[in-house]
């Protein structure tokens, strides 16, 4: 038995792109670029537009306001996926554009999708043409331009920023597309109210297009009764069921989020913590990975003013390994509200950074000879280890004034206890040996 794929319907839109804003008033968010006077706005309005990057999440209208801007500006629009297109087609698009210019005198506006996936010779290839005005580019991208795009290419466009579009302006686009009997539903009535609405834009995630996908496949989905199509909460349930929360592992979300973590874990905010941990969990992130980033906050943050707070998370992170999902997450769980609650210190952190330089600037000094080990008659001949004083003989366990540093370092002092937790009290014992050195050193 031989199975066939199903085509398309001829002339078949998606709902999305049937929906797709014809004015800037229509574009869901973007109030801090699209409001009244602001410049993007007062750019696009006068159609002045000029070279930018559009960056932000899917669904948030990169594509909409690059067509909005060619229309508004009466510029001939090419538009050119960086995924599929290579050096045939961006030639291709440049001859265009320079066909336009010289028999039209118009400026062409060259949309690059997914412009991040240029390698940097075809990223350099475009710089030629946008300082002569061959064309404008717009290009959109969901990764961070500042690693992902070439310096040369960036100190020619602007960046703007596109938010992720909130639950109330995803519902007024489901509204619109509701209403709408031109380009929404094709006339089809559908029967959802305010709450169905309310659950499908949260569930859009930010994404506007996925707002109206999800729409879309309500509307086949739903039984129809006397020429309406009744949406209930069960095929609400159905259709939303299994959506993830996005979270682009190795991307910026990924580490905005990861970084939202562990900066509520420093700032003692044990409910944030815990709120961004499910928010990784939900969206996808490996436990093993957060428990590993909670190991690091333990000592980066916490350090000895609670010594416990490294032990529980390296158990949070045992159990983790050995009953997996979902067992292990409530232990990750504790171990991140702990921490948020310790006493914080990052002050091993900054004396292990402060010796790491000062090891990598003096070099390969050498083991002052009373602090070598002499296993062998040759070495005690050499007079390795000869003057050490043994700790445990001397007063109080400690060799006063004893220097355990290299030759021509002197003392230096990284370590600074905080004033907080253990540490307070390892703060006192130092300073009481700091004491007894300065007695020794006088005597």
């Amino acid at each position: 038995m031989t199975s066939e794929a199903v085509k398309p319907e001829a002339g078949f839109q998606p709902l999305a792109d049937r929906m797709r804003p014809t004015s800037l008033d229509d574009v869901a968010g973007q109030d801090h670029l699209l409001g009244p006077e602001k410049p993007l706005r007062r750019a696009i309005e006068t159609g002045r537009i000029h070279s930018m990057i559009l960056w932000g999440p899917p669904g948030t209208g990169k594509t909409t306001l690059a067509r909005l801007m060619a229309a508004r500006a009466g510029a001939p629009f090419i538009s050119l996926s960086a995924v599929f297109a290579g050096v045939k087609e961006i030639r291709a698009a440049v001859a265009e554009a320079e066909r336009t210019l010289s028999e039209e005198g118009r400026r062409t506006v060259l949309f690059i999708d997914e412009v991040h996936r240029f390698n940097k010779a075809q990223q350099d290839a475009l710089l030629h043409h946008v300082e002569d005005g061959t064309f404008v580019l717009i290009g959109a991208t969901t990764e961070n331009p500042s690693f992902e795009l070439n310096n040369a290419l960036l100190s020619r466009a602007r960046v703007y920023v596109l938010k992720s579009v909130d639950a109330p302006a995803l519902r007024r686009v489901l509204d619109r597309a509701l209403a709408d009997d031109l380009r929404g539903l094709g006339g089809l009535r559908m029967e959802m109210d305010g709450e169905q609405r309310d659950r499908l834009a949260l569930a859009a995630d930010g994404d506007a297009r996925r707002a109206l996908n999800l729409l879309e496949i309500l509307s086949d989905l739903a039984p129809e009764h006397d020429g309406r199509r009744v949406v209930t909460g069960a095929l609400v349930n159905e259709v939303i069921a299994g959506g993830t929360r996005r979270f682009d592992k190795g991307g910026d979300i990924f580490y905005d989020q990861i970084s939202a973590l562990h900066k509520s874990v420093r700032g003692s905010a044990p409910d944030a913590a815990l709120y961004w941990l499910c928010r990784m969990l939900d969206g996808g992130c490996d436990p093993r990975y957060i428990a590993r980033r909670v190991v690091r906050m333990a000592s980066e943050d916490i350090g000895n003013a609670d010594p416990r707070a490294l032990a529980l998370a390296t158990s949070a992170w045992d159990v983790q390994e050995r009953l997996g999902s979902p067992e292990g997450e409530l232990a990750l769980a504790q171990a991140v509200v702990y921490l948020a609650c310790a006493a914080k210190s990052n002050a091993v952190y900054t004396a292990y950074n402060a010796a790491l330089q000062d090891a990598r600037r003096y070099g390969s000094l050498d083991v002052p000879l009373q602090l070598r080990n002499a296993p062998t008659t040759l070495m005690k001949g050499l007079d390795y280890g000869k003057g050490y004083r043994y700790a445990h003989d001397e007063a109080e366990g400690y060799a006063a004034g004893e220097n355990y540093f290299p030759d021509g370092m002197g003392r230096p002092r990284y370590y600074q206890p905080a004033p907080r937790g253990l540490e307070a009290k390892i703060a006192e014992k130092l300073a009481h040996l700091r004491e007894l050195d300065e007695k020794h050193d006088k005597s």
